[in-house]
């Protein structure tokens, strides 16, 4: 029995180091984080189905809106696929905390702008550049009710502007996460915004429309891919959304600040250039804002990326209601 105690005692041993280990530090394995409501995935045309996602940590139900083209139309979807469940007017009220908005093109901020008037007190967060759009041409007296806090008088003070710093990461207030905002181009000298989403240590990239550095003649993507590649290598950034407006067909002067599949591919190249291209296999990328028409844009864009995807990126395709975890 002694002898038996004599080689049990290092063996309990080593189990409670390891035990200790497990449980007292952040575990760095790659897992599920964020849970993704798209209300909204289009470009165009449908005004029920036009860019707007909701974000929050998985077991939350506190999200955030990035953009909110569709506000209202396709939560209303949710609920009849049954991705929400309950009224939608009480989860636009009390489930949408925050607005984070890349630019104010119409087909991003009029789910905002129509349904404020049912919505209850929150914070947009955005550039200046956008805030002060939607200041001076939307939330006014002229076009609609000032919901805001700043702008013409008398201001309703519903909604609170918080401008972003591109230089700092900023809380977002009823949330547990946390935004850095990039600047993009969106046809020159026309501006959008990227979102930097974290929780806890866990990341998410929202790129709002964007022309490529090469068309726009900028470094704002590579600047951007600078600043991930090291999320992306420590698996800590669980995807990124871009758009892809055009397919390859469209004419470079009309593409008004777009990207194609040969585009976004090259984009990605040059992140692989910063991460190494291993990092980029099976690394998702969510396809936003493809423009429909009556050529079959659509499934164009679809093949093209397929048929291009050389880097073996997990393609993702956002469909409206279809909720999604990364």
């Amino acid at each position: 029995m002694a002898s038996f105690n004599l080689h049990l005692k290092p063996a309990i041993a080593f189990l409670l180091f390891n035990l200790f280990l497990f449980i007292g530090y952040p575990q760095t394995a790659p897992g599920l984080s964020f849970k993704i409501i798209p209300l909204g995935v289009k470009g165009g045309a449908d005004e029920s189905n036009l860019s707007s996602y909701l974000v929050a940590p998985i077991g939350s139900d506190q999200h955030i809106c990035l953009d909110a083209g569709t506000l209202y139309a396709g939560i209303q979807k949710t609920i009849a696929t049954g991705v929400l469940k309950g009224n939608a007017t009480y989860i636009l009220r009390n489930n949408v905390k925050a607005y984070l908005i890349s630019h104010p093109h119409l087909d991003h901020v009029a789910g905002l702008i129509i349904n404020s008037p049912d919505d209850t007190s929150k914070n947009i967060y955005a550039l200046p550049f956008c805030i002060d759009v939607l200041k001076n041409n939307y939330f006014t007296w002229k076009s609609w009710a000032n919901f805001a806090n700043e702008g013409d008088k008398p201001t309703l003070n519903k909604y609170t502007y918080i401008a972003l710093d591109t230089a700092k990461e900023t809380p977002i207030e009823n949330t547990r996460m946390y935004v850095r905002p990039f600047l993009l181009s969106h046809s020159y000298p026309y501006k959008s915004t990227a979102f930097l989403i974290r929780h806890n240590e866990s990341y998410l990239l929202y790129l709002g429309d964007t022309g490529a550095d090469e068309v726009e003649n900028t470094n704002n993507i590579s600047l951007l891919w600078q600043h991930v590649a090291p999320l992306v290598q420590s698996k800590k950034l669980k995807g990124i959304f871009i758009e892809t407006s055009f397919p390859n067909e469209q004419p470079a002067k009309q593409l008004y600040g777009h990207l194609t599949p040969a585009l976004l591919m090259e984009e990605m190249s040059d992140l692989g250039k910063y991460t190494g291209k291993n990092a980029l296999k099976n690394f998702p990328v969510l396809i936003t804002h493809i423009k429909p028409s009556a050529t079959g844009a659509e499934n164009k864009i679809r093949l093209q990326l397929l048929k291009e995807n050389t880097l073996h990126l997990k393609l993702i395709f956002p469909q409206q209601a279809v909720a999604l975890k990364l």
